[in-house]
């Protein structure tokens, strides 16, 4: 990376903002805190159109400037992590810091961001990555959330969740940000419907054997969380939610965060073998180079030695499957693209001297 800080053209910066999914009419992720005795494993279902991903080791010391160009927010990344990416670096759908700081996106409708104010500004997705770059626990998210407004056209709420066993979901609701933590928070899961009608859902089917709701969300919220209670291997009954709550043709990712162990477990539709990344098997100096690795790809169980340099080329090839996949992506110039892939080398770099 380097220093060089060119503008970024307007229209291409139309396309980071909503981050490649404006327009789409459902998006059924699903997350779920599993009990532990150190209350930190979480499963999380990431549900779209592409199979497509890059796993990506973010380093530590990184300066970042959003693609934003009225207020866009700057920061330097405190902490490394891993994420998971479908629509180019440093736009996350999920990921986990070496902190032990994860969060996921679901689809939320009637979700309405903060209006134009004094605060700087990311993209939805970029904001997935500020906090993972700069908070280290829930309880720092919660104490910040309004510090950097976020802005885009498309509609999410966010789970967040600690190695302390700490969660919270965060909604931007009429222009706020909404959060359930700690007593407001008495249900540690969330689809796509907003944590007050979930928990409500929750509670109309509190002593019935089963629950099965006018809307598929509040099925799996409900399906979810009675799901993770149990004995044995915390990540295996994670991987267990996330069977019992995937939605055919369009579950492409299942992850389980051992956020106390600081490991990642995943597996994709293309790749049903369960792999294993552990940010401290990494360098995470930005003196050294981005890892990536392919989502789909061949392999099971601890993948490190799979992993290699991050590339330009690598981010324009995803950006290119994920486009082509996305219904209202796939006629984006080439030109498009090719802005979208070069973001990372304008927007965030490795200061001279830092280690």
């Amino acid at each position: 990376m380097n220093g060089d800080r060119r503008r970024i053209p307007r229209a291409v910066t139309a396309v980071v903002l909503v981050a490649g999914l404006a327009g789409v009419t459902g998006f059924p992720c699903t997350t779920v805190v599993i009990p532990a005795l150190d209350g930190a494993v979480v499963a999380y279902n990431y549900d779209f159109h592409p199979s497509e991903g890059l796993v990506l080791v973010n380093k530590r010391g990184t300066s970042k400037r959003s693609r934003i160009e009225a207020g866009g927010a700057t920061w330097t990344a405190k902490y490394a992590s891993v994420t998971f990416n479908q629509f180019g670096r440093d736009n996350p759908t999920t990921g986990m810091n070496e902190a032990g700081l994860m969060v996921s996106l679901m689809w939320l409708d009637g979700t309405k961001y903060p209006g134009a104010d004094a605060r700087p500004a990311t993209a939805i997705l970029e904001w997935i990555q500020a906090n993972l770059d700069t908070r280290g626990s829930v309880a720092e998210v919660v104490g910040a959330i309004d510090e950097i407004r976020p802005v885009g056209d498309t509609p999410i709420h966010y789970f967040f969740a600690d190695a302390s066993g700490d969660a919270a979901v965060v909604e931007f609701l009429k222009g706020k940000a909404v959060v359930h933590r700690g007593a407001s928070l008495p249900v540690k899961a969330l689809a796509n419907s907003t944590y007050d009608a979930s928990i409500a859902a929750w509670r109309e089917g509190e002593g019935k054997s089963w629950y099965r709701g006018r809307d598929g969300s509040l099925d799996r919220f409900i399906r979810g969380a009675r799901c993770a209670a149990g004995e044995g291997d915390a990540v295996a009954r994670g991987f267990a939610v996330l069977s019992e709550v995937a939605q055919t043709g369009f579950t492409r990712w299942s992850v389980v965060y051992d956020l106390r162990a600081g490991a990642v477990h995943f597996k994709s539709d293309l790749n049903p073998s369960i792999r294993t990344v552990s940010l401290g098997a990494f360098d995470l100096t930005c003196a050294t180079p981005v890892q990536m690795l392919d989502v789909t790809s061949k392999g099971s169980r601890d993948v490190r030695a799979e992993f290699r340099a991050y590339t330009r080329e690598a981010n324009r090839a995803l950006i290119e499957a994920s486009f082509a996949k996305t219904p209202f992506l796939k006629d984006t110039s080439a030109s498009g693209k090719d802005a979208l892939a070069a973001f990372p080398d304008e927007t965030s770099y490795c200061p001279p001297g830092v280690h």
